[in-house]
Parts: structure tokens; C-alpha cells; sequence
């Protein structure tokens, strides 16, 4: 029997605290990733930039959060999950406030040490979630806690740019640190109880190759890795340039169009719980999948016939529709990896999945950078990247369902 089902007991409040504490921190983190990107249009005239070149500013962040996710499940065995979590806040702290320097080199120092912190969140919080999650309601709960990326995407949309209006940009980011520093004295009291079953003497290299060994042995782990590596460069590069394409291609105004970028992501917040009921109901996570694939497909497709002309509402629709689809599958997919692990290597595996993931976060907006110098429409490119979409969901149609102990 696996006794750590039963440390959070000795946490005061239990479950709903290890909750909070999940919630929070990963809202904050990808507030913090998504900060820049939210107010592109006014912070690129400060680094003499074109907005259009906060792609690659994204891509450098999950360079680094890529290669700290092969390590993040060792550390969370060595140090503790809550441990691993305020590191992760303190690094997106230092990183924020790098960036609000306006300087060309912080803003590189600052995204580096953002994709540090990033790339520690998700494995930790798997980590603890897998602990209090019965497996009848593994993807619901898993997708509930994954609702917090869309959550801080619509933090920084709604408080960046109001900030943004009345104090200045890097003004904004600097208050903005103070949600921050709640999170981590948040966790202080309670992370001898969160901790307790931390593994000081675990070897950080030799676990680490474990997770790479266990992915590249499992077909199915493969097959669910490439998906992630596609959607993800879908899911940023939406993520990334829609304010900048609102604003530049639709002639909206910034307060506006990060107004429709916070529907968008409150859409997909709601979108990942939707996915993760219906994915319980029919105990199969890859035909939910399956069906957001050739939805953000089409979705992608029809964002390339968008122009002035459009109807606003039709321009929300069709975006709010996209988020649900390339936002809302994350839960799912983190679901599916712990049952297809298990729990002993949960936070392993899953920090060796989320390397492909980042990766495809690295490439997917880099990518859209470059198609836009060529194509010269935000539009148009996003009929371009169809291509991510549509390889994810052809190598989840070859995934076959898999039955093992711990597994549907």
C-alpha cells in the first residue's frame, strides 16, 4: 500500500489546501510567461522591436523550460513538490521583474530564468495531485487543476493591460509582482506536511534517465508525446500573437483585444473541465483528444479568412471556439500520461512528456514568427500552422488503448 496517499491528512484544510496550492502557482507562472505577450504592442516600442518578435521572446522561455522538465521529477523526489513549487515562483519573480527593466539583455536574462521556473510547475503539482485523485475522476480533476494556465492567460489580460493604460508597462509588471510573493509566503507553513515523502538521497541523473528510458519504451508514452509536442505549438502560438493580430490585422484596440484574449482563455479554462468530464464519462482520454485535434484544425483554417470586414462578434466566436479547443486539451493529456505511468513514476514521466511539450511551445511560435515575415499576415499564418493540429491527431489515431495495473 502506498502510504503517501495519506500525508496531506496532516496539512490543515487536507486536499482542498494541496488544491489552492496547485491552482495558484501554476495561474501565476504562466501569468508571469504570458505577461509580455499581453502587452506586446506598447512594450516592444521600449526594446525597438517589432511586436511580431515576442515569438521568439515565448520560445526562449520553454527553450529553458524544455530542458529544466528533464530534471524537474528528480527534483521534486529529492526536495519535495512544495519546495520545487516556491523555487519555481521565486524564479518567476526574479524573471518579471527582468523583464520590467526595458532592457534588451534583461529581457533575455529575464525570459531565461522564467523558463526555469516554468519548467518545474507541472511536475510538481502532478506529483501532488496524483496523491488525492480517485481514478474515476483522474481526468476532471487532472483538467480542474489545469484550468489555471487559462486562468493566469486571463489575470494578465484583464489586470496588464488596464495597469498598463494608467502606470506604464514595466510599472505594471513590477505590482504585478506582489501575487507573486503571496504565492510563496503562502506555502512556507505548510511544506514540511506537503514534503513528507521527499526522497533526499535520490540520484538526480540516474532518475532522470529513467523517465527518458520509460518514454522512448512505450509506444503508447511516444504517441502521446508527439500529440503533445503538436498541440502545444498550437495552443502558444494562438496564445502568443492573438492580441498583436487583433490589434495590427483588426485594427482593435489594445484594451479590447485583451479583453477578447481573456474570453478566449476563460473559454478554455471551462473548455478543459467540458474535456475532462466527457473524457470520464467515456473512460477514453484519446478520443477526446482526437476530437480537439480536428477541431483546432478547422478552427485554424477558418482563422486565415479573417479580415477587417469580419463581424466582431464573428471574430470572437471563432476565437473563443479555437481557445476551447487548443487550450482546453492539457488536462486530458496529463491524465492520460499518470495512468499511463503510474505513480511511482508519475513525476518522472511526466517531466520527461513535457519536454517534448515545450519543445513544441519553442517551436511553434518561433515558427509563426518567421511564416509572418514571409506571409505578412497574422491571418494568414494561422492557416499555415494547421500542419501542427493535424500530425498531433494523426498519431493519436494510431494510439491504441492499453490495459495495465493502474490503468482504464
Amino acid at each position: 500500500m502506498d502510504n503517501t496517499r495519506n500525508k496531506p491528512s496532516a496539512i490543515p484544510g487536507g486536499h482542498v489546501v494541496i488544491f489552492v496550492i496547485i491552482m495558484f502557482v501554476q495561474a501565476l507562472a504562466t501569468f508571469a510567461v504570458l505577461a509580455l505577450a499581453t502587452v506586446a504592442p506598447v512594450a516592444a516600442l521600449s526594446f525597438h522591436l517589432g511586436a511580431q518578435y515576442v515569438g521568439y521572446q515565448v520560445s526562449l522561455i520553454y527553450v529553458i523550460a524544455a530542458i529544466v522538465s528533464l530534471l524537474s521529477g528528480t527534483l521534486v523526489q529529492r526536495w519535495g513538490a512544495a519546495l520545487v513549487s516556491q523555487f519555481a515562483m521565486v524564479l518567476c519573480l526574479l524573471g518579471l521583474c527582468g523583464l520590467a527593466a526595458g532592457h534588451i539583455g534583461l529581457l533575455i536574462l529575464g525570459s531565461l530564468v522564467l523558463g526555469a521556473g516554468y519548467g518545474l510547475t507541472n511536475p510538481a503539482a502532478s506529483h501532488l495531485l496524483i496523491k488525492i485523485t480517485p481514478i474515476r475522476h483522474r481526468n476532471l480533476l487532472f483538467s480542474v487543476k489545469q484550468t489555471a494556465v487559462p486562468l493566469g492567460g486571463v489575470i494578465a489580460g484583464l489586470l496588464l493591460p488596464g495597469l498598463t493604460s494608467f502606470l506604464g508597462w514595466q510599472q505594471a509588471f513590477l505590482v504585478s509582482c506582489l501575487l507573486i510573493i503571496a504565492s510563496i509566503l503562502f506555502i512556507v507553513p505548510l511544506r514540511a506536511g506537503l514534503d513528507a515523502d521527499r526522497k533526499p538521497g535520490n540520484p538526480i541523473t540516474r532518475s532522470m534517465m529513467h523517465g527518458i528510458r520509460i518514454v522512448l519504451s512505450d509506444s503508447a508514452l511516444l504517441r502521446i508525446s508527439v500529440m503533445a509536442f503538436c498541440y502545444s505549438a498550437t495552443q502558444l502560438t494562438l496564445m502568443t500573437f492573438a492580441v498583436t493580430m487583433l490589434v495590427e490585422d483588426l485594427a482593435q484596440q489594445l484594451v479590447i483585444a485583451g479583453s477578447i484574449a481573456s474570453l478566449m482563455q476563460g473559454v478554455g479554462a471551462a473548455g478543459r473541465i467540458i474535456w475532462g468530464v466527457a473524457a470520464d464519462r467515456l473512460r477514453s482520454g484519446r478520443r477526446i483528444l482526437v476530437l480537439i485535434g480536428c477541431l483546432s484544425i478547422l478552427s485554424s483554417l477558418l482563422t486565415a479568412l479573417v479580415d477587417a470586414h469580419w463581424p466582431l462578434w464573428g471574430v470572437v466566436l471563432l476565437l473563443v471556439v479555437f481557445g476551447m479547443c487548443t487550450i482546453g486539451w492539457n488536462g486530458v493529456f496529463l491524465a492520460e500520461v499518470a495512468r499511463l505511468s503510474g505513480r511511482e513514476n508519475v513525476s518522472s514521466v511526466t517531466g520527461t512528456v513535457l519536454f517534448f511539450t515545450f519543445s513544441g511551445v519553442v517551436l511553434g511560435p518561433t515558427m509563426f514568427a518567421m511564416l509572418y515575415h514571409v506571409v505578412g499576415s497574422y491571418t494568414h499564418t494561422f492557416g499555415l500552422i494547421s500542419i501542427f493540429p493535424v500530425v498531433g491527431t494523426l498519431s493519436l489515431l494510431r494510439l491504441k488503448r492499453v490495459s495495465c495495473k493502474g490503468r482504464y
